[in-house]
């Protein structure tokens, strides 16, 4: 009677296939929606071990088993291991992007704070990002910047060393005197 509900009216021929095709879907499912969450991993693995017992004719009552005892047995242990090795893994501080932050990068498109389309761009750890400063004036193509802050895919960033005037200065150079052997010589002659 028991095996009459657990084989749903399915052939038992037909059940290695269904095994199968669980253990298959579990596994599509895991890796794409769930991202490797282990969640359904375990029960993938006993969908294929009650297949295996399939092909060997076990009865349905023992891969029905196989696939739900067998699956919790095995989503327990992943979860402990997942657990303890996440515990054991924490990530520090600044990672991803953030660890951008306080480094110091250097700009390849020059950063205008009046420019609306944003085109400004440093080059930080060997990747090149958009970049946006908030002191108001431009920073020009070669000129080192620190970063400040990460917001998405730009970075926020500061002179490192104050950016070169724009316009030459007003007041005309210095000009040196001649040192004194050069005069003498001239003087000579």
């Amino acid at each position: 009677m028991l095996s009459a509900l657990l084989d749903l009216g399915i052939d038992l021929n037909i059940w290695p296939w269904v095994w199968l095709f669980t253990g298959v879907t579990f596994v599509i499912i895991e890796l794409t929606v769930l991202a490797g969450a282990f969640v359904l991993l375990p029960f993938s693995i006993s969908a294929f071990a009650a297949a295996l017992l399939g092909f060997y004719d076990v009865a349905i009552e023992i891969q029905w088993g196989v696939f739900i005892f067998g699956g919790a047995a095995l989503w327990i242990l992943l979860y402990k291991r997942v657990i303890k090795f996440a515990d054991e893994s924490d990530l520090a501080e600044g990672v991803d992007a953030d660890r951008l932050v306080g480094m110091t990068a250097v700009v390849t498109t020059t950063i205008d704070p009046d420019d609306t389309e944003r085109r400004g761009r440093v080059k930080v750890e060997g990747e090149v990002w958009s970049a946006l400063t908030n002191d108001g004036i431009a920073i020009t193509d070669g000129s080192k910047v620190t970063v400040t802050e990460v917001h998405g895919t730009r970075v926020i960033v500061t002179p490192l060393i104050a950016a070169p005037p724009t316009a030459p200065p007003t007041d005309p150079p210095l000009q040196k005197p001649p040192p004194p052997n050069q005069s003498t010589d001239r003087e000579q002659s």
